[in-house]
């Protein structure tokens, strides 16, 4: 890999020139510091090619680090927005990693079976009242963060045992039944689960 790839991935600043300045005013809030990249991708990337899915993957930078420090596992990010679709795709571009699919939909149209583990940043908090939110383009409600945990307990609770799931920023009840904390990290902001 060439070493000036790595540039990119020194620090959350150099990381953050990769967008232009409006989604680096995100990041302090909404995208994933590389340091918690770092420790949950080596989490959920322990085995050769497994296939990863980011929830909510914003302009891509959970999957594009976690690519760099997992070269021989492939990571795919679902995200609603197409602008930031657009900005994760270009950000790909720049650093030339192919193990990356970024994918332009709602993760209620995503059949978790495909892939085999997962990593979820509390991607639809900002549908409860009070929020902070990315933009206006959505429509937010109470209703639709409710919806959401629903599919997603539905599609973690099919998966094998075995499967791992790493969350940033979420309740222990943001797991369903049969999932178990293995470790934590990060002032045990980050937990690592996995399927018994």
């Amino acid at each position: 890999m060439p070493g000036h790839i790595g540039k990119w991935f020194a620090s959350d600043y150099n990381f953050h020139h990769l967008y232009p300045l409006y989604i680096q005013a995100l990041a302090q809030k909404h995208w994933t510091p590389l340091k918690v990249v770092a420790s949950a991708s080596k989490f959920l990337a322990a085995d050769p090619g497994v296939k990863i899915l980011d929830i909510g993957s914003g302009p891509g930078k959970f999957c594009l680090a976690g690519a760099y420090y997992n070269p021989n596992s492939f990571f795919y990010g679902i995200e609603q927005r197409i602008d930031l679709i657009r900005y994760a795709t270009i950000a790909k571009e720049m650093v030339g990693l192919d193990n990356i699919t970024f994918m332009h939909g709602n993760m209620m149209e995503v059949d978790f079976t495909q892939y085999d583990h997962f990593y979820f940043f509390n991607s639809f908090y900002e549908n409860l009242p009070g929020t902070y939110k990315i933009d206006d383009k959505l429509t937010y409600s109470r209703n639709l963060y409710n919806q959401y945990h629903r599919y997603l307990y539905q599609q973690l609770e099919k998966m094998p045992a075995g499967t791992k799931l790493a969350t940033y920023h979420c309740d222990e009840e943001d797991a369903p039944n049969g999932y178990h904390i293995v470790g934590t990290d990060i002032d045990h902001l980050l937990k690592f689960w996995v399927k018994v």
